[in-house]
């Protein structure tokens, strides 16, 4: 994969009457080489979560129960996508601002990042975020 777009990922199923059963291995599946999983639950109704973008992060994020929005805005164009299935997966690559709302009740969130933690990596600020992205990321 080389595409540099957000996009929802299909992932293989297998159907079988005792369950199913979705997986997804790093370099079919995943773009990049995962260096952090993590994942997000309990959260309380109304709350959202996210709001930064990342300057070289990249993650696939799965609603592996319940379902909630994800919205991206990469610095022209906002775009909702809807998870609530465990066989899609939202890829997003860096530079791209998000934020996660509109959790439904025992929802769970499980994110592949591509790099460690790191808080520099981050930005927290929207409107310095569209001043970079309009000036073609030159920190």
């Amino acid at each position: 994969m080389t595409t540099n777009e957000p996009r929802i990922l299909d992932l293989p199923k297998i159907l079988d009457d005792r369950g199913n059963l979705t997986f997804l291995e790093e370099g079919v599946h995943i773009p990049f080489k995962v260096a952090r999983t993590y994942w997000i639950y309990d959260v309380p109704g109304g709350a959202v979560r996210g709001g930064h973008a990342y300057l070289e992060n990249q993650e696939l994020i799965i609603a592996l129960a319940g379902s909630f929005d994800v919205v991206l805005d990469d610095g022209t164009n906002r775009k909702v996508f809807s998870l609530n299935r465990s066989y899609y997966a939202l890829y997003i690559p860096g530079k791209i601002w998000r934020h996660m709302e509109n959790f439904s009740t025992n929802s769970l969130a499980f994110i592949a990042a591509s790099t460690s933690y790191n808080e520099g990596d981050y930005i927290r600020d929207h409107q310095y975020f569209q001043k970079v992205k309009s000036e073609g990321f030159n920190l």
